[in-house]
């Protein structure tokens, strides 16, 4: 597989850091040519969310696929590698997929069992096929992961018991403000985050909701999803002179509200969520006494809210998931050894009637066939047990040195061109 994952998240940085490595979707195909350009790496998706970032790649070796890795992740974080490495987390081959299906799953997430990562990671793998960075390694690998995922959300309480990062902050909202029924309410950002705010606020009965966002076509509609209004982004100081609560998550780069958007209150309270990555708020609007400032730092101290018996349901499926993953895979390893063995064997065939022809020029055309049908029948049943036997002993331990005896013993070569064109005409899998 040479299946590489290195990441950084909540649980290695802080958020200053975290910030400084967020992938903006814009920038998105840039950061993913620049990772396939290096030596080392063939295929990569950049998974980029508000409490992690990671690069899965498809390498050629490990040390190289991790140095060049490294350095992208360094430069976009403007800091010399060994300051970053520290941060960094790595998983190889069977350890990056089980990661991934845990990712996928919930089961890695600030609050253990979100659902919104499932989406994310879907977006991550459209926006990287959309840049023609996806072979068969992470074509295999993403595919697996969302089935692995929405599998342990629907058949574990682990989605319907596990709040996402955004209803964490609403709750820890409430908790300053009390009930949301008779509270006014400003929404900055209209993307999914947004819409998850918006209905998260109308269950808990907010009617006063207020929109902005840099599309004001997207703010209308969310607003009039949720029985909201849409306001202007230039209009958000007004709006948030009247507010109790401001929940900020768009995807822009750069701060959205500074702290000089934010007048003062008179001892009205705000409380402004802001779980944007980067942030959408300037910090420095905890320092006043009647603001309450809720980031993604803030919602880390919740962790996992689902019971470890969901928990445990959720990772026996990855687990059961992970050993049909590695059979495959490894049955696929095999493919070419066992393509280059019936390649060279029918080599022999065609040859040896080839003979027959020089040697016998009047045998009638049926008898040949015959003939020809015969050696072939006889060739595929002393072939069949050995290639269907060397798939099964592929799943095993150590299961590739068996093809590799294979190999040895009937002098094949699986990257012969007469091999690689017969795996490349043989059917595809099943997906």
């Amino acid at each position: 597989m040479n299946l590489l994952v290195v990441g950084i998240s909540h649980r290695t940085a802080n958020l200053p850091l975290l910030e400084s490595l967020a992938v903006p979707a814009e920038a998105a195909s840039a950061t993913l040519a620049g990772l396939v350009t290096q030596r080392y790496v063939d295929e990569a998706v950049v998974l980029s969310t508000c409490n992690r970032v990671e690069i899965y790649a498809a390498v050629s070796a490990f040390h190289g696929g991790l140095a060049d890795i490294g350095a992208v992740l360094a430069a976009q974080a403007g800091l010399p590698v060994n300051e970053l490495a520290g941060h960094l987390y790595v998983h190889y081959e069977l350890d990056a997929v089980r990661h991934t299906f845990r990712v996928a799953s919930g089961l890695d997430s600030m609050v253990v069992g979100e659902s919104q990562i499932l989406g994310q990671l879907r977006s991550a793998y459209a926006a990287a096929v959309q840049a023609s960075t996806v072979g068969s390694v992470l074509h295999d690998l993403a595919q697996t992961s969302l089935r692995v995922g929405k599998r342990a959300h629907t058949e574990t309480g682990i989605d319907r018991a596990g709040a996402s990062v955004m209803s964490v902050a609403i709750d820890d909202a409430v908790a300053v403000l009390g009930p949301l029924d008779n509270r006014r309410v400003v929404i900055v950002g209209a993307g999914s985050m947004g819409a998850l705010a918006a209905a998260t606020l109308r269950r808990k009965g907010t009617a006063d909701l207020a929109v902005a966002n840099r599309s004001p076509e997207r703010a209308r509609r969310l607003a009039d999803s949720v029985g909201g209004r849409a306001v202007a982004m230039d209009d958000l100081p007004a709006e948030i002179a009247n507010a109790d609560l401001v929940v900020s998550a768009t995807g822009a780069t750069g701060l959205v509200l500074p702290a000089s958007s934010i007048a003062p209150r008179d001892g009205h309270p705000l409380v402004i969520v802001d779980i944007a990555l980067p942030r959408d708020v300037d910090p420095a609007v905890a320092a006043r006494s009647e603001v309450t400032y809720i980031d993604l730092d803030s919602v880390r101290k919740d962790g996992a809210i689902v019971s470890e018996s969901e928990v445990q349901a959720a990772a026996a499926i990855v687990d059961a998931e992970l050993g049909g993953y590695l059979a495959t895979q490894q049955q696929l390893a095999v493919a070419p050894t066992v393509t280059a063995l019936r390649s060279k064997a029918d080599q022999v065939i065609d040859a040896e009637l080839l003979r027959l022809d020089g040697r016998l020029p009047s045998l009638d055309p049926t008898t040949r066939d015959e003939v020809a049908g015969a050696v072939r029948r006889a060739v595929e049943k002393v072939l069949h047990a050995p290639t269907v036997r060397v798939k099964e002993l592929a799943t095993r331990p150590d299961g590739d040195k068996y093809a590799a005896a294979l190999r040895e013993l009937f002098d094949l070569d699986p990257a012969a061109p007469e091999s690689v064109a017969a795996v490349r005409t043989a059917p595809e899998r099943p997906q």
